[in-house]
């Protein structure tokens, strides 16, 4: 989890956003702040708005009211060169990947180096096999096209390409979605330490609970267009509203804190004898 003295300065504040598709409000007055080098976990159940809300923080739609702040640039104001800088300052892993099936996993991965630098084919090969291994993949796999992948090698791959440009910020859309428990838990590992050799703010949207228990810094509970909670799995698990409730009450959520419980147990006994 997040060092103690790490910096609590918001590198995303979302502040009263109100979002509605005709009649239909998908939020009402949302507001919290996501701090520097934590990764933030944005969760609730369908139609709840929290995709909509992602593609509200990286530039793919507008809220109707409110302001949303992302590395200190107001997006309601934003002009496109301002947008241009802004979207290489951070990196988004989509859930389905979203790598182009006519390129090679290679030439995805350096595709925004492409797109965004005037470096050279040869060293933009090499940082994008650089970045494919920080991803855990091995240098054949640059090789292969998308649909040759498994679903975890897919992810890491996106992933992958998330991290092309060196970015402060990540945004990670169900990065463990239909991922077997061995690949899950690798992408979980993987989060965690590229949060802590690089210091990165990670946002993510899941609803996988192992994730929210073991990986996250502080989550946010979205229902009913507003949020219903905000904090440390534990202490959300204190609140007795009913849309925070269903994370915690089923078989699932039981199963995942006494997991994430035996760990601590585990690591605490190692230090005890160590």
């Amino acid at each position: 989890m997040q060092d103690s003295h790490a910096k609590n300065d918001a590198v995303i504040q979302i502040d009263k956003v109100s979002t509605r598709f005709g009649d239909h409000v998908v939020h009402s007055d949302v507001s919290f702040d996501v701090r520097h080098a934590e990764i933030f976990a944005i969760i609730g159940g369908s139609g709840s708005g929290k995709s909509t809300l992602l593609r509200e923080m990286i530039l793919l739609h507008q809220p109707n009211s409110g302001s949303i702040r992302v590395l200190g640039t107001d997006l309601q104001t934003i002009d496109e060169p301002q947008a241009l800088a802004l979207r290489q300052r951070w990196g988004v892993m989509f859930q389905h990947g979203g790598l182009f099936g006519s390129l090679t996993v290679l030439e995805n991965v350096g595709l925004p180096l492409r797109e965004h630098t005037q470096l050279d084919d040869a060293l933009i090969d090499e940082i994008a096999a650089w970045k494919l291994s920080m991803a855990g993949l091995k240098p054949e796999v640059g090789g292969q096209y998308p649909s040759e992948l498994s679903g975890g090698m897919m992810k890491r791959a996106s992933l992958a390409r998330a991290l092309a440009l060196d970015p402060e910020l990540l945004f990670l859309d169900e990065p463990t979605a239909g991922l077997d428990p061995d690949s899950a838990d690798g992408v979980d590992e993987l989060v965690l330490k590229l949060r802590d050799l690089f210091g990165l703010t990670i946002v993510t949207i899941t609803h996988d609970l192992d994730l929210l228990w073991q990986v996250t810094d502080r989550v946010a509970v979205l229902a009913d267009g507003k949020v219903q909670g905000v904090g440390s799995m534990a202490e959300l698990a204190q609140i007795d509203t009913p849309a925070v409730r269903q994370f915690f009450d089923g078989a699932r959520g039981r199963s995942a804190r006494e997991q994430q419980r035996s760990q601590q147990h585990a690591g605490t006994t190692v230090g005890e004898t160590s």
